[in-house]
């Protein structure tokens, strides 16, 4: 049964998220885990000019997406930046390429779900995922999300992300901060939890 964390990353934080969904998707029996990157599409000086550079050399060896491993899989999950409350156009770009896997029913009764970053705790991690999900529907997947029974996503002793909707982490307005313990159990819960529910209904 083959899952697949497909994520963009412009700083690392939403590599680390993805690594930590790709851990718990992997502790279910029988999984065939592939990590893969959307494609970087601004321009190298850009990325630079950024201070972006350093931070994509952390998961440059990670292999570039193409939409055939999109078909090819049985649960995909999805990890993009924030943007105004939308995923990062680099994601965007990579979806908009998918017109004939979603003319061929190529993704109808997979498994979908989506985690996110965000620079500030209200910069719009839940309406990202939430219109990533429309994206998702349009192919006929099934949406999983982040349950209740990940206890996390109910703390009161510090800020983080995380939500019904998906893991999610905050990066400070700066992107000084990394996923925190708690964000990192929550992509982890993510990955398990979807991978769990690819493997019933694949069965």
């Amino acid at each position: 049964m083959k899952v697949l964390v497909l994520f963009y990353s412009t700083y690392g934080h939403t590599y680390r998220l993805a690594q930590a969904v790709a851990d718990g998707a992997c502790e279910v029996p029988g999984v065939d885990l592939t990590i893969k990157q959307v494609l970087e599409t601004l321009p190298p000086d850009v990325v630079k000019a950024m201070g972006a550079t350093d931070a994509q050399k952390s998961f440059a060896n990670v292999p570039v997406a193409t939409v055939d491993d999109l078909a090819d899989a049985d649960a995909i999950i999805f990890g993009t930046p924030t943007r105004f409350g939308n995923m990062a156009g680099q994601m965007r770009q990579f979806l908009d390429t998918t017109g004939t896997l979603w003319a061929q029913g190529k993704l109808v009764g997979k498994v979908g779900s989506v985690f996110a970053s965000s620079a500030t705790q209200h910069g719009g991690q839940e309406s990202t995922i939430l219109s990533f999900h429309t994206t998702l529907l349009h192919h006929g997947m099934v949406i999983v999300g982040l349950p209740y029974t990940f206890l996390g996503q109910t703390r009161m002793d510090e800020i983080t992300g995380g939500s019904p909707y998906g893991a999610t982490t905050i990066t400070g307005g700066k992107g000084e901060r990394m996923p925190s313990e708690n964000e990192l159990a929550a992509a982890k819960f993510q990955g398990g939890h979807v991978a769990q529910i690819a493997k019933k209904l694949s069965a």
